[in-house]
């Protein structure tokens, strides 16, 4: 197995420098926060009942984040959109967050028009490309954020613009403590996390721990976004397959499945994420699935959120993920940054 201390090793795989991306998130946060707040979004905008942010992959995280994150303070729904076409309940009084790193997701270019077609309120966010022009052609609010990398490690830019302008619209309190703290944050993070250190470093041990494994990465519902990302981080960075589930609807369908294939069993690695905000009957429930799996998976590893806001505890938890699959990418010997099939199916559809 690979020494993770050592830089020249990490550099031996790491071709497209992927560590120095996820060394500079908290640069990143910092910048995506004077991004969001130089928009103002139009003042008509204020006169909506639900918000939807539509996009795919990495531009559709920070929705998922703004759910977790706002659940319980948001008055009115919001809903992610995946998809080439919108929910039928869209119309002028919906907030539309389009949001495509490239600017080029067929997908989500769509869902765009779609929008504008549906008379909603939309604000698109993106580096460039066709919904970039597509939102100069026609007068409408775009947010811009820097270009030059791959869309999944852009999330700072993606999502914070999305939060500040909810921030504006009144629709949310003032979030500056909790982007601070995120901040700062991020930056002890990146310091202790970083390749250098190779004792009693979280993010390559639990490499390790996963290295060979299918990983299970289970959460409550309140961190049911970190999850997912930790899903995707590790299928894009690590070239490897991994599956999300949360609290508590795992304890009413796949706890069971844990009493078959026996021979396979011992080939998973589950990851519990954990956060003290969780509910307490969730707590009671992840306590007990735990006792009730026992010696059946190959290996069961418990992380904790940290920080004082829920922000800033989410944020912990998904960044602690993407060390964890950069580094479980130089174990397995691959350069992190490059996503070939993903690149071959977009080559294959624009040949139809």
């Amino acid at each position: 197995m690979e020494d993770l201390g050592r830089s020249e090793v990490i550099a031996g795989f790491d071709k497209s420098d992927m560590l120095s991306i996820i060394r500079n998130f908290p640069q990143q946060w910092k910048e995506a926060e004077e991004i969001g707040r130089k928009f103002l979004p139009p003042s008509d905008y204020r006169k909506i009942n639900k918000v939807v942010v539509t996009g795919l992959g990495g531009s559709a995280m920070g929705g998922d984040i703004l759910l977790s994150y706002l659940s319980e303070e948001m008055r009115i729904p919001v809903f992610v959109n995946r998809n080439y076409t919108l929910p039928r309940f869209v119309d002028k009084d919906t907030l539309l967050f389009v949001v495509s790193y490239s600017g080029n997701t067929e997908e989500t270019i769509s869902a765009y028009q779609k929008g504008v077609d549906l008379s909603a309120k939309v604000i698109a966010v993106t580096s460039g490309g066709k919904l970039k022009e597509l939102s100069e052609e026609k007068s409408l609010p775009v947010i811009i954020v820097p270009p030059g990398l791959p869309p999944r490690t852009a999330l700072g830019y993606l999502f914070l613009p999305s939060l500040i302008v909810l921030e504006q619209l009144g629709l949310v309190e003032a979030k500056g403590e909790d982007l601070e703290e995120t901040g700062l944050l991020l930056g002890e993070l990146s310091r202790r996390w970083e390749a250098s250190s190779s004792t009693g470093n979280l993010p390559q041990d639990l490499a390790r721990k996963l290295f060979g494994k299918l990983p299970l990465i289970y959460s409550s519902e309140t961190l049911k976004a970190v999850c997912l990302r930790w899903k995707t981080q590790i299928n894009e960075n690590s070239k490897n397959l991994a599956y999300p589930v949360v609290f508590p609807e795992l304890n009413h369908n796949e706890i069971v499945g844990w009493e078959g294939m026996e021979e396979l069993r011992k080939s998973l690695e589950i990851i519990i994420l954990r956060d003290k905000g969780d509910q307490e009957r969730v707590k009671k429930r992840i306590e007990i699935t735990k006792s009730v799996l026992g010696e059946r998976p190959g290996g069961l590893e418990e992380v904790w959120s940290e920080g004082k806001s829920l922000l800033a505890r989410i944020f912990s938890l998904i960044y602690l993920g993407d060390w964890v699959s950069f580094y479980l990418a130089i174990l397995y010997g691959v350069d992190p940054t490059p996503v070939k099939p993903i690149e071959l199916l977009k080559r294959r559809l624009a040949e139809e």
